[in-house]
């Protein structure tokens, strides 16, 4: 699972208590053992462990040993998002768009995906450059959509890249100029400075 090597990285994160317990779930997540990997992540998940939240979460969102369970997921992924995890924010912002185990809600979705953009998730980056160029739980602005696909395509998302060509078809050479002028700020500043 692609989600699941990002998340790799909580091993070096967790406690020395939690490590083994943490190593033993994602051993058995790696090998599809998924009774195994709820069984770790769960009590870790409840006592705080965040890298054990987004698996919970991740693995109620794809049904992975469990019932597919959005709203389940939703809470998962809401304790992790709270303390900053990029994925969980981007993954929660996406159920907030497709109404998937929250009630569709285009600001929250923008409220979350924004977190994870401000992180450099190239993901996020791209997605708040679609929910402006669409009016989606923010007022329709070209020139940010811009913004934020340029950024999410100089992170490596080539969707972002490609929609940036297609915006560009549309604006001025000035509200292109200024475009590009928001995104070499924004991330001149570490995402901090963004319009």
């Amino acid at each position: 699972m692609k989600l699941f090597s990002v998340l790799a990285v909580g091993l070096m994160l967790a406690g020395p208590v939690s490590a083994q317990d943490w190593n033993k779930g994602s051993a058995a997540h790696e090998a599809g053992d998924y009774t195994a990997a709820l069984q770790e992540f769960r009590p870790l998940a409840e006592r705080g462990h965040v890298w054990a939240q987004a698996m919970l979460g991740i693995m109620y969102d794809n049904g992975e040993g469990v019932l597919q369970d959005y709203a389940e997921a939703a809470q998962w992924y809401r304790l992790a998002a709270e303390q900053g995890i990029a994925i969980t924010q981007y993954n929660l912002g996406i159920m907030y768009t497709n109404g998937n185990g929250v009630l569709k809600d285009y600001a929250e979705a923008f409220k979350w995906y924004r977190l994870a953009a401000e992180q450099g998730y190239a993901a996020a980056q791209y997605n708040l450059g679609v929910m402006y160029a669409n009016g989606n739980g923010v007022l329709q602005d070209a020139v940010l959509a811009h913004m934020w696909w340029n950024i999410g395509g100089a992170n490596g998302n080539a969707n972002g890249s490609e929609n940036r060509g297609k915006m560009e078809q549309r604006m001025t050479r000035e509200q292109i100029a200024e475009a590009q002028a928001l995104a070499r700020r924004c991330m001149a500043s570490n995402y901090q400075d963004c319009g």
